[in-house]
């Protein structure tokens, strides 16, 4: 299907630069864009290929700046990134008018479980007892549901993905596969002889709505009570989190992230990939981490940036990093003006020791 420059600016609310009606059937990166495909340039580093591009429309920032001629239709929106993944989400859902529907065989689905209207559920999956699915849900092949699980109107379970019993997920959360949702905390009670005993898992993991669980993530169900992940969160692929974590509202968590039993994590956090919590600590609204920084204690002032391992300011950081590059210099100074301290001292003994003439 095509849409012509005109229709896509109706759209995202923008302004046309050149032929309102070119037409466009894909989407493509700027560098590899060709005809009849559209594009977008938010980061400046890209500017340079919209001189060079053979896309047709190409959606841009409202104050990008031109220095040169540019063939392509151009799209002027207050931000072009927003904008391109807004006709991105419009192609989601067109693409969702025509999704799965039924149940696949072989598949088990227990009596007890409760359908909502337009469920698909997936061939060689396993719906437990009193399993609750919204309108709409999708549970895709090979996924186990266990006993008591709830999952929102909405929702996409995709293939491969494990959550055990008494978990719930709200509505509209996404689930890419290998994720498991559920499985035991790491609770193990150390014993006089040196093994240890394992703490029973009794607890649940809740996820909240508009949540995105990325591939291959685990959330571990608490000891007691729940581990919680709030609306909105957004998690990449390969994350740990612990038992009786929180996860505050619209929080990002990159990939190989872990977050410890019991932290909990404020609203709106930026938690940079590989970064690592210890347990029992609070985290600030809004604090941002950089990526493979180590948080050992709690961050009580929001809306910090955080840098390091252990952990501080991101500002001071920099500086400290900046010094470290250049110890090898400042130790040859420190060196050299040591002997011409040694030097001076010595001189001014002689000096005191020698007689005075007139």
């Amino acid at each position: 299907m095509y849409f012509t420059a005109q229709q896509i600016a109706a759209f995202l609310n923008g302004q046309i630069e050149g032929n309102p009606d070119a037409r466009v059937n894909m989407v493509a990166k700027i560098e590899e864009a060709g005809e009849s495909q559209l594009s977008f340039v938010a980061n400046p580093k890209y500017e340079d290929y919209l001189y060079s591009t053979h896309a047709s429309i190409i959606i841009v920032n409202e104050d990008l700046q031109l220095h040169g001629s540019v063939a392509p239709t151009l799209i002027r929106v207050k931000n072009a990134y927003d904008g391109f993944a807004s006709l991105l989400q419009l192609y989601n859902e067109m693409k969702s008018r025509n999704k799965k529907q039924g149940i696949e065989q072989p598949a088990h689905v227990s009596e007890t479980a409760q359908l909502g209207k337009d469920v698909y559920i997936g061939a060689f999956s396993y719906i437990g007892e009193h399993v609750e699915l919204g309108e709409g849900v999708q549970i895709f092949p090979g996924c186990y549901v266990g006993d008591g699980v709830k999952i929102g109107a909405g929702s996409r379970v995709f293939a491969g993905v494990k959550i055990y019993d008494a978990c719930s997920l709200g509505a509209r959360v996404t689930v890419h596969s290998g994720a498991v949702i559920g499985g035991d905390g790491f609770g193990f009670a150390p014993q006089a002889d040196g093994t240890y005993k394992k703490v029973p898992q009794i607890g649940n993991v809740v996820v909240e709505d508009d949540v995105e669980i990325g591939a291959n993530t685990t959330l571990d169900r608490a000891t007691m009570g729940s581990t919680i992940i709030r609306k909105g969160v957004k998690m990449d692929n390969l994350i740990q989190i612990a038992h009786n974590v929180e996860v505050g509202e619209h929080t990002v968590i990159a990939a190989q992230a872990g977050i410890s039993g019991s932290t909990k994590l404020g609203k709106g956090c930026m938690i940079g990939g590989q970064v690592g919590m210890v347990g029992h600590i609070q985290i600030a609204d809004g604090t941002r981490i950089n990526a493979q920084s180590g948080i050992s204690k709690s961050v009580e002032t929001a809306h910090q940036a955080l840098n390091g391992s252990p952990a501080f300011d991101y500002r001071t950081s920099l500086k400290s990093q900046a010094i470290y590059r250049n110890l090898p210099e400042l130790q040859q100074r420190v060196t050299r003006l040591e002997e011409e301290l040694k030097t001076l001292t010595e001189l001014l003994k002689s000096t005191a020791s020698s007689p005075q003439t007139l």
